[in-house]
Protein backbone atom coordinates (compact mmCIF):
# COMPACT_ATOMS: atom_id res chain seq x y z
CA UNK A 1 0.00 0.00 0.00
CA UNK A 2 1.38 3.40 -1.11
CA UNK A 3 1.48 6.46 1.24
CA UNK A 4 -1.36 7.94 -0.57
CA UNK A 5 -3.47 5.18 0.55
CA UNK A 6 -1.98 4.86 3.99
CA UNK A 7 -2.53 8.31 4.83
CA UNK A 8 -6.21 8.31 2.92
CA UNK A 9 -6.91 5.07 5.00
CA UNK A 10 -5.81 6.48 8.26
CA UNK A 11 -8.43 9.90 8.20
CA UNK A 12 -11.12 7.63 7.02
CA UNK A 13 -10.26 6.14 9.79
CA UNK A 14 -9.74 8.69 12.17
CA UNK A 15 -13.21 10.77 10.63
CA UNK A 16 -15.39 7.54 11.44
CA UNK A 17 -13.71 7.36 14.88
CA UNK A 18 -14.95 10.82 15.59
CA UNK A 19 -18.40 10.88 14.48
CA UNK A 20 -18.27 12.39 11.41
CA UNK A 21 -19.07 11.88 8.20
CA UNK A 22 -17.11 12.38 4.72
CA UNK A 23 -19.27 15.62 4.32
CA UNK A 24 -18.77 17.03 7.49
CA UNK A 25 -15.07 16.47 7.43
CA UNK A 26 -15.03 18.09 3.74
CA UNK A 27 -17.09 20.69 4.52
CA UNK A 28 -14.84 21.60 7.87
CA UNK A 29 -11.51 21.22 5.66
CA UNK A 30 -13.25 23.65 2.49
CA UNK A 31 -12.96 20.79 0.21
CA UNK A 32 -15.72 19.42 -1.85
CA UNK A 33 -16.94 15.97 -1.03
CA UNK A 34 -15.67 14.67 -3.77
CA UNK A 35 -12.26 15.96 -3.06
CA UNK A 36 -12.36 14.59 0.88
CA UNK A 37 -13.60 10.93 -1.25
CA UNK A 38 -10.40 10.82 -3.34
CA UNK A 39 -8.16 11.55 -0.46
CA UNK A 40 -9.82 8.82 1.52
CA UNK A 41 -8.96 6.42 -0.95
CA UNK A 42 -5.41 7.48 -1.76
CA UNK A 43 -6.81 9.38 -4.84
CA UNK A 44 -5.83 12.63 -4.19
CA UNK A 45 -2.54 13.46 -2.57
CA UNK A 46 -3.42 16.10 -0.16
CA UNK A 47 -1.48 19.57 -0.13
CA UNK A 48 0.28 20.78 3.12
CA UNK A 49 -2.34 23.49 4.15
CA UNK A 50 -5.31 20.84 3.31
CA UNK A 51 -3.51 18.64 5.91
CA UNK A 52 -2.95 21.42 8.17
CA UNK A 53 -7.04 21.95 8.19
CA UNK A 54 -7.79 17.97 8.33
CA UNK A 55 -5.47 17.80 11.15
CA UNK A 56 -7.66 20.25 13.05
CA UNK A 57 -11.20 19.17 11.80
CA UNK A 58 -10.26 15.90 13.54
CA UNK A 59 -8.95 17.38 16.91
CA UNK A 60 -5.31 15.58 15.92
CA UNK A 61 -1.82 16.26 15.39
CA UNK A 62 0.63 15.15 12.60
CA UNK A 63 2.34 12.57 15.06
CA UNK A 64 -1.12 10.90 15.48
CA UNK A 65 -1.92 11.00 11.79
CA UNK A 66 1.41 9.70 10.70
CA UNK A 67 1.62 6.99 13.14
CA UNK A 68 2.44 3.73 12.17
CA UNK A 69 2.44 2.00 15.38
CA UNK A 70 -0.91 -0.30 13.60
CA UNK A 71 1.42 -1.53 11.31
CA UNK A 72 3.54 -3.89 13.91
CA UNK A 73 3.83 -7.10 13.77
CA UNK A 74 0.80 -9.08 15.43
CA UNK A 75 3.10 -10.71 17.95
CA UNK A 76 4.39 -7.47 19.10
CA UNK A 77 1.01 -6.15 19.26
CA UNK A 78 0.38 -8.80 21.64
CA UNK A 79 3.66 -8.32 23.65
CA UNK A 80 2.65 -4.54 24.05
CA UNK A 81 -0.72 -5.55 25.27
CA UNK A 82 0.14 -7.76 27.76
CA UNK A 83 2.35 -5.62 29.23
CA UNK A 84 0.15 -2.93 29.36
CA UNK A 85 -2.54 -4.98 30.95
CA UNK A 86 0.17 -5.77 34.09
CA UNK A 87 0.66 -2.53 34.52
CA UNK A 88 -3.48 -1.87 34.19
CA UNK A 89 -4.07 -4.47 36.37
CA UNK A 90 -2.42 -2.33 39.28
CA UNK A 91 -5.81 0.14 39.08
CA UNK A 92 -8.86 -1.57 40.24
CA UNK A 93 -10.74 0.64 38.19
CA UNK A 94 -8.94 0.63 35.27
CA UNK A 95 -9.13 -2.75 35.37
CA UNK A 96 -12.69 -3.01 35.65
CA UNK A 97 -12.65 -0.51 32.47
CA UNK A 98 -10.32 -2.81 30.52
CA UNK A 99 -12.43 -5.41 30.93
CA UNK A 100 -16.02 -4.12 29.44
CA UNK A 101 -14.00 -2.86 26.77
CA UNK A 102 -12.77 -6.41 25.77
CA UNK A 103 -16.21 -8.07 26.98
CA UNK A 104 -17.42 -5.13 23.98
CA UNK A 105 -15.09 -6.26 21.78
CA UNK A 106 -16.13 -9.90 21.69
CA UNK A 107 -19.52 -9.05 20.55
CA UNK A 108 -18.65 -7.27 18.08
Amino acid sequence: MGIKQELGLKIKRMRINRGLTQEQLAEKVDVSQRTMSGIEIGENFVTADTLDKIILALNTTSEELFSTEHLKEPKILYEEIQNDVKLIAQNPQKLETLYHIVKSLKKE
